[in-house]
């Protein structure tokens, strides 16, 4: 397991299109789904990452308060899943149930969304505001040994309900970190 940083893709880029399956209605998802009237988080997870397991029921509860102000979630799995079974489709629709996921979980199988999105860990977090321009590439919270750091709302929580508030992100944000995401070989 090498920790990885998130590469911090620019702040104002516009949001990447995508159409992917969905293992929660294994029905495909796309941007043109996002409401464009308001923020939305694009997050790059996978089952398998210590990093992702140690944060996701956080993840999941706020997600899940985002979605209550209106603010749509969407996961996107981009792992080689051939090398990396734990993150196969049909472990991606247990791993949604067992976490009561209330977003789209998208198998991002040619690895393209990822590399368009230049993502690089898991997790890996965009927050985009209403005019699905990117304000937020930070992480959910700091973590030390795998286990969070502090209590109270995170930073991707607060970051979020900024972003929809204002429309910027904070000023000060901290990298993602986590696995790399599983390439292709």
């Amino acid at each position: 397991m090498a920790l990885t940083y998130s590469s911090m893709l620019e702040l104002q880029t516009n949001l990447i299109e995508f159409d992917l399956l969905n293992s929660v209605s294994n029905k495909n998802f796309s941007s043109d789904s996002i409401d464009r009237d308001k923020p939305s988080l694009i997050m790059f997870i996978c089952n398998h990452c210590p990093y992702v397991k140690a944060i996701i029921r956080e993840l999941a509860d706020d997600c899940a308060k985002l979605k209550e102000d209106g603010i749509k979630s969407v996961a996107i799995m981009s792992n080689d899943t051939k090398n990396y079974p734990e993150d196969s489709f049909e472990n991606m629709k247990k791993f949604s149930d067992r976490y009561n996921f209330s977003f789209p979980y998208l198998i991002d199988e040619t690895q393209e969304i990822a590399k368009k999105y230049d993502a690089v860990c898991t997790p890996d977090f965009f927050g985009y505001n209403k005019n699905l321009e990117l304000n937020y590439r930070g992480r959910i919270r700091e973590l030390n040994d795998l286990k969070p750091v502090g209590s109270g709302e995170s930073e991707l929580l607060k970051s979020m309900k900024l972003i929809a508030k204002t429309q910027q992100g904070p000023k000060e944000q901290y990298p993602s970190m986590g696995c790399s995401i599983k390439w292709f070989k």
